[in-house]
């Protein structure tokens, strides 16, 4: 057996981004945000820092978790979706865990879902035994079937997944899901959620003990600064008063409701700071509630 592979200290931190897709632009914007810049190498593969001893390195999504456990990287930002797979994927073989999501950052934001033809009703999970399941997911998938004592056969594709029970091939899918038109066109319907998705910082659960701790230290508190203030939004709305708690209860995580000076009795203006993403659903919400006139505004800075 060779001896373990001791990788060299160094004295920059590297940081695996997408080269391209759907997380790479959101990826640099939320780095550039953080007071870094680089000079990109002729190839366009790598990104030498230049505000700080922090470079970058253009990859494919999939292949982050195995350089940060590699460490050929010392940090990625990935789906969560793909690093729970490949981490699925070592547990299942017996590997030991080498990397693990360090952070959240408040985009690329999907679930991973079992989708069923629409003409089936649905029972719950335990329909899905003995069921051939499409997915671009095995390891995740099998993990959630094994926690609820499921045999069903787990049909792994690496793409067009949302097209197998026409094809015959399956009975169902385990698909990631945004907007959920793919499964609309292909007469599917979500019935479980697996994995609430988004990209993620990952890094080494053996954290590096050289100046790349503090770098990393460093990343971690201006992420922390610009995610919180990135996911603060000022809602304003007119309501009557009548539907105040019921808005509230769908506002878990903002602060309490101010209510603003009006020469209006029954119509009453109201704002709020609120923490997290505000979605079209959650607006559609509130306007079910009672509420009119919703706003949201960006907050670009705030005093304590």
């Amino acid at each position: 057996m060779s001896p373990t592979k001791v990788m060299p200290a160094r004295d920059r931190l590297r940081i695996a981004i997408q080269k391209s897709g759907r997380l790479a632009e959101p990826a640099r914007t939320l780095l550039t945000a953080c007071g870094l810049s680089w000079r990109e190498s002729r190839d366009k593969l790598f990104c030498y820092g230049e505000s700080s001893p922090v470079d970058l390195l253009l990859v494919r999504d999939d292949d982050i978790p195995g350089l940060i456990a590699d460490g050929v990287c010392d940090l990625g930002i990935v789906g969560r979706n793909e690093l729970e797979e490949q981490a699925g994927e070592r547990r299942r073989a017996g590997l030991p865990e080498l990397y693990h999501e360090w952070r959240g950052l408040g985009f690329g934001q999907c679930r991973l879902m079992l989708a069923i033809p629409e003409e089936w009703d649905w029972d719950g999970p335990a329909q899905l035994q003995d069921k051939r399941i499409a997915t671009s997911y095995p390891a995740v998938l099998a993990d959630w079937l094994d926690a609820r004592n499921i045999d069903a056969h787990v049909v792994e594709l690496s793409g067009s997944v949302e097209i197998a029970p026409k094809l015959g091939t399956a009975d169902m899918i385990c698909d990631l899901v945004s907007s959920g038109a793919t499964l609309v066109a292909n007469h599917l319907k979500p019935v479980e959620t697996l994995l609430e998705s988004e990209a993620v910082l990952a890094g080494p659960v053996r954290e590096p003990d050289d100046i790349r701790a503090s770098l990393a230290a460093m990343l971690l508190r201006r992420l922390d600064g610009v995610t919180a203030l990135k996911d603060r939004k000022l809602l304003m709305f007119r309501a009557k008063n009548d539907y105040v708690a019921e808005l509230e209860r769908l506002l878990p995580d903002a602060d309490p409701l101010t209510r603003l000076p009006s020469m209006e009795d029954e119509w009453v203006p109201f704002q709020t700071m609120c923490h997290g993403v505000i979605t079209w659903q959650r607006l559609e919400e509130l306007e079910r509630a009672g509420a009119q006139g919703l706003m949201v505004l960006a907050v670009e800075r705030t005093l304590a």
